[in-house]
């Protein structure tokens, strides 16, 4: 459903995906589908230019090298578009979400503690322990993890929703909801 406000992007319909890069993609590969769970749709590459595309379209250094790209489906949310580049230039140490650019990524799971023994069993660098959220985020639940090369990621649940949906079910908070991914009905099972 495309909203429009007489503001914005005209016909926006959503997020269609996130893209980031990483140092090694069959690893990366290995990590989303074999620890997370995503599905690798394609790959394609590499890329390079001899002139300036490079810088022009993509905003690198004009002899950087997109050796792969990849993409993948991870449930019900965004696709990801995963780079390996090669460049003269290139910083290999992922931003920390202080950092200008930062970023993270997070995946929503219907049980946390069993994410969290999933990540574990799996080796996976866990960053504290689970956190209750509270304020409008109350009844939610979350904990920060790095991929294998340091990119930060995290594991979110609300099962009971948030605090903040009980305003808008009053009629409160611009009735606006956040986005959230649509569980399968187990009971149907």
């Amino acid at each position: 459903m495309t909203r429009s406000h007489g503001r914005g992007l005209p016909g926006l319909a959503g997020v269609e995906h996130v893209g980031f890069t990483v140092p090694d993609l069959e690893a990366a590969t290995r990590f989303f589908t074999e620890v997370i769970g995503c599905e690798l749709v394609y790959t394609l590459g590499p890329f390079r230019s001899d002139g300036t595309w490079m810088a022009d379209h993509l905003n690198v250094h004009p002899r950087a090298v997109m050796q792969r790209l990849a993409f993948f489906r991870c449930a019900n949310g965004p696709n990801f578009e995963v780079f390996q580049y090669e460049s003269p230039d290139q910083h290999p140490v992922p931003p920390r979400n202080s950092d200008v650019g930062g970023h993270h990524l997070a995946f929503y799971v219907e049980d946390l503690e069993v994410a969290v023994a999933h990540l574990r069993a799996h080796g996976v660098t866990l960053l504290g322990k689970p956190t209750e959220s509270t304020g409008p985020s109350a009844g939610q639940r979350w904990l920060y993890f790095l991929t294998p090369w340091g990119m930060q990621l995290e594991l979110v649940s609300f099962p009971q929703g948030k605090a903040y949906e009980a305003s808008l079910d009053q009629g409160g908070g611009g009735g606006v909801r956040l986005w959230q991914p649509e569980l399968p009905d187990h009971s149907q099972q």
